[in-house]
């Protein structure tokens, strides 16, 4: 299977709401190759939940092309967009189980209105039971199920079709911690194993970080950086995505915690660390001028095979010393000096 390739070609999306004009998708453009799992992030009100509703037709833009596989679905007749919907899988945020079918019935019923006869229906949701971990609860009703298991049902059935793109709207937002990583992995293993194409809308850095191949940080609309996950995560750059960052790294300082750094004698500086940032350089160089170099706050993460990650550092010593390593990594990296 090869997942559906998606490109989005500046969709614009107004809203006409008596006198107030709201424009919820402000020249969108990007493309998700097939085959990747795209996370596209943001606030309440960003645009995220109506870029979704583009992709299956659930909605039409203002102005723009939305290609999928090359076919523009903007404008397309209703029998036309289901035709395309049924290649398409849908995972949602409260599962939208049917509470009077078991699970092995709720993964069964869009075959049901595929048309599949009965036999292959049987053995395909057996095949998806057992796909997602419940190959024994196939005959549990859905208040017998926790969070997580809902969810898998909800995957199960998107699969039920063998779709080749697969959409999930805040689908671990009602999951704890755990589970949440459980219903990711699951999700990684549908994209590794399947080849199916993944648009995950969260406002979870923590998700994005877990299985996105690339991401797409939007406010009001408007997709304000976009790029691979590590280079998301190691180089932020507009303010929405740096505070996003900050949520799932926790590596920099709060108010409180600076305060007490500033208590101690020297010159506090926040470097981000990745594969090109001369860290170390710098760090051999100021010390051979005798500069003392602690680490006081930050940590190292590995993500996509790259290590990245952002420490803050107290420096002591000769000041020209102290500024020639400032110079040096403010070349190769970001680095900002914590003022007193």
């Amino acid at each position: 299977m090869t997942g559906t390739k998606i490109e989005f070609e500046n969709i614009t999306k107004v809203f006409n709401s008596g006198k107030k004009t709201i424009t919820a998708l402000d020249g969108v453009s990007l493309t998700v190759e097939p085959g990747e799992i795209l996370g596209v992030i943001g606030y309440s009100g960003a645009g995220k939940s109506t870029l979704v509703r583009m992709i299956n037709g659930l909605d039409t833009p203002t102005s723009g092309s939305l290609l999928l596989d090359g076919t523009d679905i903007v404008g397309l007749s209703e029998k036309k967009l289901r035709g395309i919907r049924r290649n398409i899988g849908m995972i949602f945020q409260q599962f939208n189980l049917f509470s009077s079918r078991t699970a092995a019935g709720n993964i069964e019923y869009p075959l049901i209105l595929a048309g599949v006869d009965k036999a292959e229906r049987k053995k395909r949701v057996a095949q998806l039971l057992d796909f997602v971990g419940l190959g024994d609860r196939g005959k549990n009703y859905p208040e017998q199920l926790s969070g997580g298991q809902k969810q898998r049902v909800g995957i199960a059935r998107a699969l039920a079709t063998n779709p080749d793109l697969l959409l999930a709207d805040e689908a671990t937002s009602a999951l704890d911690p755990e589970t949440t990583h459980e219903v990711l992995n699951l999700l990684r293993k549908v994209n590794r194993e399947l080849g199916i194409t993944i648009v995950v809308i969260t406002h979870e850095m923590d998700v994005v970080r877990t299985i996105a191949d690339k991401v797409a940080v939007m406010e009001n609309g408007k997709v304000v950086e976009y790029g691979s996950t590590y280079e998301i995560f190691s180089h932020p750059h507009s303010a929405v995505t740096q505070r996003f960052v900050a949520t799932s790294l926790r590596n920099t300082p709060d108010a409180l915690e600076s305060e007490d750094l500033l208590a101690h004698q020297g010159r506090l500086f926040t470097i981000v660390l990745s594969e090109e940032s001369g860290f170390f350089d710098a760090v051999s160089s100021a010390r051979a001028k005798g500069v003392s170099i602690n680490i006081v706050h930050g940590g190292v993460t590995t993500l996509q095979k790259h290590s990245f990650g952002k420490v803050t550092v107290r420096l002591n010593g000769d000041e020209q010393a102290i500024n020639d390593f400032y110079a040096y990594l403010s070349t190769t990296t970001d680095i900002e000096e914590i003022a007193r």
